[in-house]
């Protein structure tokens, strides 16, 4: 089993910066992908940008320029979101793929509102 935390939600302008911090813990061995995603009210569950065990990433194309997805140790990946605007409001979920396994963590709130 793998358990996911993630933190960093909260208020931010137009235009700004947020980074957000998931951990990892249990079998992390057995991690070959994660990644992010939101879900704002109404709308389904999206990708925003994922990273695999090699390093290779993906971002979805909203995204893209001012999104980065990082990780420092096997247990922790951030996500750096800078220019951030009103459309990028959502609760955004970590995800680790494990086996034939999805985990996810229990979201953290990112608004963006003047």
């Amino acid at each position: 089993q793998v358990q996911v935390v993630e933190s960093g939600g909260g208020l931010v302008q137009p235009g700004g910066s947020l980074r957000l911090s998931c951990v990892f813990s249990g079998n992390i061995g057995s991690i070959y992908g994660m990644g992010w995603y939101r879900q704002a009210p109404g709308q389904q569950r999206e990708l925003v940008a994922t990273m695999s065990s090699g390093g290779s990433t993906n971002y979805a194309d909203s995204v893209k320029g001012r999104f980065t997805i990082s990780r420092d140790n096997a247990n922790t990946v951030y996500l750096q979101m800078n220019s951030l605007k009103s459309e990028d409001t959502a609760v955004y979920y970590c995800n680790a793929k494990h086996g034939s396994l999805h985990s996810w963590g229990q979201g953290t709130q990112v608004t963006v509102s003047s």
